[in-house]
């Protein structure tokens, strides 16, 4: 019967493998118009401005005052963060917020970095620009364009700016040097919210293509990871003569061939490509991967449909902006922090950076905006657009975090990527790779503990990852 299912399983493949195959095809340019109301005539005004993160002690009363406010609700006996963010750790986190976090402080950490603004497609981009300090003799740097995801920001960059633009003085080779540029996403912190429907990932990459051109680069690399991975992948489908290589910690590329041999992957794992390593990140399938998926996609279905209504009373509360944000901070990082009373935040970072992060999306008012975000590039169903089904055909290397949300074998990447040469087993991290993977000295609190031996730790057993 075995022998039946592989010659079945092999007639299969092959049959899909000649069926799908396809030529090197780029997606088109076209072109896009974002504001509000109709296209004015003339040509865009293609200048750059500085820009600097301000703030005042208005936007921080008016903070204050919202969070004094906030209607606390006890968690359940025992619920860790199994039910969401945990209220008792949530008033912590809140209670440093409104007596101990420096907006004012973060804000000049904010602006170490040159900010800039132009306008593109009608919308005000926001991005930082930042360029290596000092040269080897005779060399140039590499231009980067990084580019963040939800719910995150341009900040998620910036303690591995410096390892990227000044190595030597980091203790790094400088063989490679790069001049770096983080923009926000539109509708994302500083970048200007579209005006109108339709604004999905195709958009937003054609808009940092011709920001990279506005700064004088043909050529340029790009890394991205969650709606930057998707945004990153377009780009390359859009111009692959402009990109030299394209970089991902995070891959969507579910399709047939990925489904079938996920199913068949615990007993043909060797004959499909898979490595031990694979098979220890996806199997047992039901819980690593389906369970999982379900666990923490519901954010997503929201988003997917009605970003608006959710958005609205997130755009009203801070203390509720930052529960629901910070919560993808914790079980996105570590899955099994979810056991710990207080997520395992503050093992992987610190409660100014959280905040920061936080804060740019409330000082903004940008939630609203990010989330819509997902049903402009999901809201019509999976696989139903051109770029989905397209190979990417620049080179390409991805890094593959141990606690991702779910983790894409080198044979699914390669799929898609055809022109893969470097693909890496991480040894820690998850889905904030840039800052969950860098070290972080602060202890958790003492007075916060796991849940008690008899709620699932023996089916769960916990390990920081």
């Amino acid at each position: 019967m075995w022998l039946e299912i592989l010659l079945t399983s092999v007639l299969g493949f092959a049959i899909y493998w000649f069926i799908s195959r396809d030529k090197e095809e780029t997606l088109p340019l076209e072109d896009g118009w974002w504001g509000p109301g109709t296209r004015p005539a003339g040509r865009e005004d293609e200048s750059i401005h500085p820009f600097k993160v301000e703030t005042s002690d208005e936007e921080i009363h008016d903070l204050h005052q919202r969070i004094d406010k906030f209607r606390f609700t006890p968690p359940l006996e025992d619920s860790c963060f199994h039910y969401g963010f945990n209220s008792n750790y949530l008033k912590k986190v809140i209670s440093y917020w409104r007596n101990e976090f420096d907006w004012k402080k973060q804000v000049e950490i904010l602006n170490r970095y040159p900010h800039f603004k132009t306008k593109i497609e009608g919308l005000d981009i926001h991005f930082i620009h930042v360029k290596p300090p000092r040269l080897p003799a005779g060399r140039t740097p590499k231009p980067l364009l990084m580019v963040h995801g939800w719910p995150g920001s341009f900040y998620e960059f910036y303690k591995i700016i410096p390892l990227l633009t000044d190595p030597k003085n980091h203790g790094l080779s400088d063989e490679h040097v790069f001049e770096v540029i983080c923009p926000s996403i539109p509708g994302y912190g500083f970048s200007e919210a579209s005006s109108k429907k339709g604004f999905n990932s195709v958009a937003t990459a054609r808009i940092f293509y011709k920001l990279m051109l506005r700064l004088g680069f043909q050529e340029f690399y790009i890394q991205g990871g969650d709606w930057g991975a998707l945004i990153c992948t377009n780009m390359a489908q859009l111009v692959p003569s402009h990109v030299k290589g394209l970089h991902l910690n995070m891959a969507l590329v579910l399709s047939n061939f990925s489904t079938l041999t996920l199913l068949l992957g615990r007993r043909f794992g060797r004959f499909l490509g898979y490595t031990e390593r694979d098979v220890e990140l996806l199997y047992p399938v039901k819980e690593k991967v389906f369970y999982s998926l379900m666990r923490e996609s519901g954010y997503m279905h929201i988003q997917c449909t009605k970003p608006d209504t959710v958005g609205s009373a997130l755009n009203d509360s801070p203390v509720g902006l930052a529960a629901y944000i910070l919560e993808k901070f914790s079980t996105w990082t570590n899955t099994e922090f979810r056991y710990l009373e207080d997520g395992g935040l503050e093992r992987k970072f610190s409660l100014d950076d959280l905040l920061t992060n936080v804060m740019l999306y409330w000082t903004t008012a940008t939630i609203v905006s990010s989330q819509r975000f997902y049903k402009e590039n999901l809201g019509q169903g999976w696989m139903t657009q051109k770029h989905e089904r397209m190979k990417v055909y620049v080179p390409t290397g991805f890094s593959a975090f141990p606690s991702e949300l779910m983790h894409t074998p080198e044979k699914w990447v390669r799929f898609k990527y055809p022109k893969l040469i470097s693909y890496s087993y991480m040894a820690r991290g998850g889905h904030f790779a840039c800052w969950s993977s860098s070290d972080h000295p602060t202890p958790p609190p003492a007075s916060l503990h796991k849940c008690p031996p008899g709620f699932s730790l023996g089916r769960y057993p916990f390990s920081e990852g």
